[in-house]
């Protein structure tokens, strides 16, 4: 409980209901330097502030809007309080990762999108609080490790990207015995190898996430190669497994098949940041090798671009991101774009590689482009790109990093026998309950879509956990200790808000007591009765069936 009081905050800090509390950044001059996170994050007095600002609708729309159904209002109505701690608790009924999904994921496209204070003013924080209370959990040690008793069933996790985090959680909070099974050295996934650390701290916060799956009792065994050291097979024949997820993400590159893209000084962008942040080659007491160069192309417009360009600006080098659409098109976040720009990244949309140059000692020189210009909308609704005749120009490089998107490693699905895939190399799943075309093997995230968010990979896990536990022979439902009464509008009387009584101005500013009276027990019950429960029925990717009592 935070010792701030709400009305002392807002007067305070003067909170315009159409306008965001700002949140605290680093210089752009400053962080192009460094490697330490770009976001500085609300303190307890912003973030309650903040969370005045939310209207507590009556219908939800953030909260249909968000894949994992996270019950927005509720934990927002908690931080309003300075009720961090039970915050904290309400947003892990939904999501195993706060701390990572208040920073990456999209909001402005999915839950903010749709905050009605938006249509007229600025749509509430929501991804800027959910971090803030993860951040406030994690400092104050707030324990969200309560779980079922165990149930003696065995469960395989392919992978502890956030697609595995979430089922690997979910499950274990059901009483499964979960192991997680991870080919790199350090567990994490995309999390760890994709995300930069000015976007994402790996020690404070990725490693307390994988912690708190620990303490949840879920085993990880990292350097552990699915389809190499063991298989699928194996691991229900000889390990007694009854379940298994794949989450192994999609990490395989893919490039233009221009001439001269196999010149040195072509890197994938999944490379490029491997090295970085999983190899950590930007601290000087590691010895990772890493070529950011002096001028360097980075050809593509989406979030991992935007990572690979920063990540090379802060090496040193000349940053140019190449782009064959227009900048309304790029479609990485804004936040990320605008983040580029001001750290002095030059984009050149509306121009597409055609060749890369080599000097005589096989070194990239430079890189040949053409200009574009849009024309009749594609497949998708987005215009697609066209060559100006004539345009045809230089850019004198020395590193070029392709970030053009990723598939799945078909290592998995080449050892493991009636698993199918598309065309894409995509394990294909039911994307209702993640059962693949293999009995008892459930799969999600990228491995399944191909690249997609971070949230997205979180709601196909959970949605699978859920599913798992139904292929075992169970149902279980979380239980809760208070009996609810169902829901009833036939008592609804209209009635107004419960103004608060205070003490009076000129006794109050003498002294630093609660200037607030608070509530009788009459006035709570009236203002608890106004409550419609509108999360009743539930929302998102998880609504009807089982996600409607979870």
């Amino acid at each position: 409980m935070a010792d701030v009081d709400i009305a002392e905050v807002t007067n305070k800090m003067q909170v315009d209901r159409m306008k965001r509390v700002p949140v605290r950044e680093q210089e752009p001059k400053v962080r192009a330097t460094n490697f330490e996170e770009v976001c500085l994050g609300y303190n307890e007095e912003e973030a309650m502030a903040e969370a005045s600002r939310c209207l507590n609708c009556k219908n939800p729309r953030c909260v249909g809007k968000c894949p994992v159904s996270v019950p927005i209002p509720r934990f927002i109505e908690q931080v309003k309080n300075g009720n961090f701690a039970e915050a904290a608790k309400i947003i892990a009924e939904a999501s195993a990762l706060p701390a990572v999904c208040g920073r990456v994921c999209p909001q402005e496209r999915q839950c903010e999108s749709q905050c009605v204070l938006g249509i007229k003013g600025e749509a509430i924080s929501i991804g800027k609080l959910e971090r803030f209370v993860a951040d406030w959990s994690r400092e104050h040690n707030v324990d969200l490790s309560e779980t079922a008793p165990k149930n003696g069933k065995k469960v395989a996790v392919i992978g502890s990207g956030p697609a595995g985090i979430a089922c690997a959680g979910d499950l274990a909070k059901l009483g499964y015995d979960v192991t997680v099974f991870e080919a790199l050295h350090e567990a994490g996934g995309v999390l760890v190898y994709g995300i930069p650390e000015f976007r994402l701290p790996k020690d404070t916060v990725v490693k307390s996430e994988v912690e708190n799956l620990k303490k949840l009792g879920v085993k990880i065994e990292t350097n552990v190669i699915i389809g190499r050291t063991v298989t699928i097979d194996e691991l229900f024949d000889e390990e007694g497994f009854e379940a298994v997820f794949i989450g192994s993400g999609a990490g395989l590159p893919r490039f233009m098949g221009i001439k001269g893209e196999d010149a040195n000084g072509v890197f994938s962008a999944n490379e490029f940041l491997t090295r970085n942040n999983l190899m950590k080659a930007f601290k000087e007491n590691y010895d990772t090798p890493i070529k950011a160069g002096t001028k360097v192309a980075v050809v593509g417009g989406g979030n991992v671009a935007m990572d690979a360009a920063r990540t090379a600006l802060r090496l040193g080098a000349e940053v140019h991101i190449v782009y064959r659409r227009g900048e309304e098109e790029l479609p990485a976040r804004v936040e990320e774009v605008h983040h580029a720009k001001e750290e002095g990244v030059i984009f050149d949309v509306l121009t597409n590689p055609t060749e890369i140059l080599e000097d005589e000692k096989g070194w990239v020189k430079g890189m040949k482009c053409v200009k574009m210009e849009l024309g009749e909308p594609d497949a998708s609704g987005r215009r697609s790109p066209v060559e100006v005749p004539g345009s045809e120009f230089e850019m004198e490089l020395d590193t070029v990093i392709m970030s053009l998107g990723t598939s799945p490693n078909p290592l998995i699905s080449s050892t493991t026998k009636g698993l199918d895939i598309n065309k894409r190399k995509c394990i294909i799943a039911d994307e209702n309950n993640g059962q693949t075309s293999k009995i008892g093997v459930f799969a999600g995230g990228d491995c399944v879509t191909g690249p997609a968010t971070v949230i997205r990979a979180i709601a196909a896990g959970k949605v699978a956990a859920a599913n798992i536990d139904e292929y075992l022979g169970y149902h279980h439902v979380v239980p809760c200790d208070v009996e609810i009464p169902p829901v009833s509008y036939e008592d609804k009387e209209p009635c107004g808000r419960i103004q608060l009584s205070e003490k009076e101005a000129g006794e109050r500013k003498t002294n630093f007591d609660a200037f607030e009276c608070g509530m009788t027990k009459q006035e709570a019950c009236q203002e608890a009765g106004r409550c419609l429960r509108c999360d009743k029925y539930g929302y998102g990717s998880l609504k009807g069936g089982r996600a409607a009592i979870w």
